[in-house]
């Protein structure tokens, strides 16, 4: 099979290879999102993370300019318990739009049940993955 115009591929081919990877990044353009990784049991970490989380919100506009999500798992797990340290904060960060994401093979393998969880709080099969899906749809990663 001979193809009539040889030239047309290689045009073709690049263009189409830049609307395939740019599509995961249509997210960004529309409504950026920021995905922030928390694997410590430490206040500062959780203090820090939740202060550039409101200060995203804050810089783009408010909640409807940016998705935020705090992803916790291994040793970070604990503090998103609802006797948390950062118990407080976690029902502002809520309430600011910031969604908080617990790892559910943490909770499992930490006999953490959802009924410890600070009110909000949702579970996801596992934090690595999540954090690794949110990258692919185009979300900017940060870990404090």
């Amino acid at each position: 099979m001979t193809i009539p115009f040889p030239g047309l591929r290689i045009r073709v081919l690049p263009a189409l290879l830049a609307v395939f990877l740019a599509a995961p990044l249509a997210h960004a353009a529309d409504r950026p999102g920021v995905v922030i990784q928390v694997s410590d049991n430490d206040p500062a970490k959780w203090n820090l993370a939740l202060n550039n989380a409101n200060n995203l919100i804050s810089a783009l506009g408010g909640p409807d300019k940016v998705e935020v999500e705090i992803v916790a798992y291994g040793p970070g797990l604990a503090m998103l318990k609802d006797d948390s340290v950062v118990g407080e904060r976690l029902g502002d960060a809520s309430s600011h739009g910031i969604a908080l994401s617990a790892c559910s093979n943490t909770m499992r393998a930490q006999h953490v049940t959802e009924a410890e969880l600070h009110a909000g709080v949702r579970t996801v099969s596992a934090g690595v993955l999540e954090i690794m899906q949110r990258q692919r749809e185009g979300w900017s990663y940060i870990r404090p």
